[in-house]
């Protein structure tokens, strides 16, 4: 571990010092501040949002303009962000520019987003489960927000060319700058010498709204630490955030940008938090959050655009070793515009006297807004594909809604054995139980059950509730009876699968 930060450090990360730049980023220091416009009490109808600090990029394709119901309009700025397009033939990622925006609020507030294309003739407010009304007016959207909500605005479904607005509350209480345990980034631009900040235990970095950091943040065995704010990570060197051996940390509030590699990696690590963290990535191996043989981890209220697997649930890889379990993932958002949003056991311990297993793992109110995996063995909104000796137990999804994505399949459960990244093949899936899955569009092509052989199998899987286009499938009734309730997936399952079951909510209850 690092010698811990000494006071004139921590005072440096606020600003109050001069930083030390690299070839790789100039230091900003910044007086970029919070921008408040409110109406009424200071607890309803109020609006926080935040100056972009000079050197970040920006995007000047949208205008977005908010305001609290009664009160007087304020511009936000928008980040640019750079996101994957994978040409199937070459390989190519051929990396497309979009828009983020992000503010807090408190009561109910109108937004106001202009597409600078022009020529706008339709709009679309995703999720689509959240049923935000707007109104469209040449190539100006208009809607109300009443919570906080990660959303995206789309102009003639334009995937790219579109905004992500990210919405927070307002902050009660933030850390203070002079708390000699918090290490203070405030509006502007940070950069470290070696662009890496390693927290020691019991400290709080948090940065402000308005504060760019452009470096790695290590936990490395500590305990008792955290990373809060409103403030961005640009351009991370490698993954933007890694918790290591470590036990209660919490990552809340921090939005991540364009990362050399994924996000954040949990490895070995217990009772983690990662709460209102949002994600863009265009790069290669550009997961969102991965987990390595970690117990209690806990995702909620996120959204993750990724150029690979938005989630990922491993065990061993590297030199990680032990078993995951005791992963909650809820009201989170996922969009992968490359590989699966949700991955699971692909990686473990080949050691026959040393396997680990993936358990009790839970998916709740979760929206997944697109997939676009040109490689069969890598498709999947939801995938959980066991290889090296992996055993995955005790999953259950309640409650998430597929929308029309581009190209992959809804479910892929396959216990694996693929050279490329495994030395034998997973043991197997046990009890899996996905209820209130409903998935609307046209394009998923069929879904696969595969088990390995007969003594590597997927067994106990109950689908609770699935509707495809309007259809909830079920084995009672509702289809011929020479036909399968997988076949209105559709989905295939090979001989090595036993006791898959299709169930309505009643039949489900009744058991």
């Amino acid at each position: 571990m690092r010698t811990p930060f000494s006071r004139r450090s921590v005072l440096q990360a606020a600003g109050a010092g001069v930083l030390a730049s690299t070839a790789a980023a100039t230091v900003a220091a910044g007086s970029a501040g919070a921008q408040e416009e409110t109406v009424g009490s200071r607890a309803a109808n109020r609006v926080v949002h935040y100056a972009i600090p000079d050197g970040v990029p920006t995007n000047d394709a949208v205008r977005v303009r908010v305001r609290p119901v009664g009160g007087a309009w304020k511009t936000i700025g928008i980040h640019l962000v750079k996101l994957p397009l994978i040409d199937a033939t070459t390989g190519a990622n051929r990396s497309q520019n979009s828009s983020m925006a992000t503010f807090d609020f408190a009561g109910t507030v109108e937004v106001e987003v202009t597409f600078s294309r022009g020529g706008v003739r339709s709009a679309r407010i995703r999720p689509d489960s959240y049923g935000i009304a707007h109104e469209l007016r040449g190539s100006t959207v208009r809607f109300t927000l009443t919570e906080p909500r990660n959303v995206v605005v789309q102009g003639d479904d334009e995937i790219f060319d579109c905004l992500h607005l990210l919405t927070n509350p307002v902050e009660q209480d933030p850390p203070a700058q002079d708390d000699p345990d918090v290490i203070y980034f405030g509006p502007g631009v940070h950069t470290h010498p070696d662009r890496t900040l390693t927290v020691p235990s019991g400290k709080t970095v948090y940065l402000a709204g308005g504060a760019v950091l452009t470096s790695n943040v290590i936990f490395e065995g500590v305990e008792n630490a955290r990373l809060v704010g409103r403030g961005v990570i640009h351009g991370a060197t490698g993954g933007a955030i890694l918790v290591h051996d470590c036990e209660n940390v919490q990552v809340d509030g921090i939005t991540v940008v364009n990362p050399r590699y994924n996000t954040i990696t949990v490895a070995e690590s217990q009772n983690v938090t990662i709460s209102n963290l949002r994600s863009f990535s265009q790069q290669g191996w550009g997961d969102g959050i991965d987990v390595f043989c970690s117990t209690g981890v806990t995702i909620d209220g996120c959204f993750l655009r990724n150029s690979d697997d938005c989630i990922a649930l491993y065990t061993h890889r590297w030199e990680y070793y032990g078993d995951t379990r005791d992963i909650t993932v809820r009201n989170t958002t996922l969009w992968a515009d490359v590989a699966h949003p949700i991955n699971i056991g692909t990686h473990g311990n080949p050691d026959p006297d040393n396997p680990e297993v993936l358990e009790n793992l839970v998916f709740e109110n979760i929206d997944i807004l697109d997939h676009r995996e040109p490689q069969l063995l890598y498709q999947g909104c939801v995938a959980i594909n066991p290889g090296d000796g992996n055993l995955v137990r005790n999953v259950r999804v309640d409650g998430m809604r597929v929308e029309d994505f581009r190209w992959g399949q809804l479910i892929h459960m396959r216990v694996t054995f693929n050279p490329k990244w495994n030395t034998t093949a997973g043991r197997g899936i046990e009890n899996v139980h996905i209820k209130d899955l409903t998935y609307t569009g046209t394009h998923a092509d069929i879904s696969l059950l595969i088990g390995y052989d007969a003594d590597h199998l997927i067994k106990d899987v109950t689908f609770e509730n699935l509707v495809v286009n309007g259809r909830v499938l079920r084995d009672s009734g509702g289809k011929p009876s020479w036909y399968l309730a997988a076949d209105g997936v559709p989905m295939f399952a090979n001989d090595h699968v036993r006791n898959l079951r299709f169930l309505t909510t009643e039949e489900a209850a009744a058991q």
